[in-house]
């Protein structure tokens, strides 16, 4: 549980330009922050506002659940969010993108980059939702000793990845695999594709995944 020493997160969850009919991002955030606070962290939540991230050098974990809404207002009102993103990660800090993070701040020009990949209209897609085994390969301290992972969710497929990313889980479709959560070199980033709704988070080899990603993220050993 939390304490004064503890490392802080921040979770930005999607709304309006960065939100959709199809991804409750408020609910979906409150399970990420119940599950970050059981990790030891302390976790606030905020909404994809142009101001939202202005503090984000008190952030230890930069947590992005949000997607991609209608862009109706002007880009250059969100520049500076995303240049603190940016910033944040070249300088070393970490961030753990989930899910729907794969076609999230499409008006950035880093964004992909950050994160080591991206969902592309008509390339990306995925089957329906349902419960799947997820492979999870050994050898990196996030799935060392994770067990089997069966989640109820949907899962990307065909998402365009950068050739340096390290595969942690993986789905095979149609005769090829896919990466589900990678590890981006040369940065503390992790890209998480589970979490489509809060069933996601139900299952505890999920949540277990998703405590060990945060705390790998900020130096802590996994639990």
């Amino acid at each position: 549980m939390p304490g004064p020493t503890s490392p802080r997160a921040l979770v930005l969850a999607g709304r309006a330009r960065y939100a959709d009919p199809w991804h409750d991002h408020a609910a979906t955030s409150h399970a990420v922050a119940c599950e970050l606070a059981d990790a030891g962290f302390d976790v606030a939540v905020r909404s994809t506002f142009p101001d939202a991230l202005a503090d984000l050098r008190a952030a230890d974990l930069l947590v992005v659940n949000a997607g991609q809404g209608p862009a109706d207002d002007d880009d250059a009102v969100w520049r500076p969010l995303h240049e603190r993103v940016r910033d944040h990660a070249a300088a070393g800090g970490p961030v753990l993108a989930l899910h729907q993070a794969a076609m999230t701040f499409a008006d950035s020009p880093w964004w992909s980059d950050v994160m080591g990949g991206r969902w592309v209209e008509g390339r990306s897609w995925h089957p329906p939702q349902g419960v799947a085994t997820f492979d999870v390969r050994a050898g990196h301290p996030v799935t060392d000793g994770l067990g089997p992972l069966v989640v109820d969710d949907e899962r990307y497929t065909d998402l365009v990845v950068a050739p340096d990313v390290h595969a942690l889980v993986t789905h095979d479709e149609g005769g090829a695999t896919h990466p589900v959560v990678w590890v981006v070199a040369g940065r503390r980033v992790v890209y998480d594709a589970l979490g489509h709704d809060v069933g996601s988070y139900a299952a505890p080899a999920r949540a277990a995944l998703l405590r060990r990603e945060a705390r790998w993220l900020v130096g802590l050993p996994p639990t």
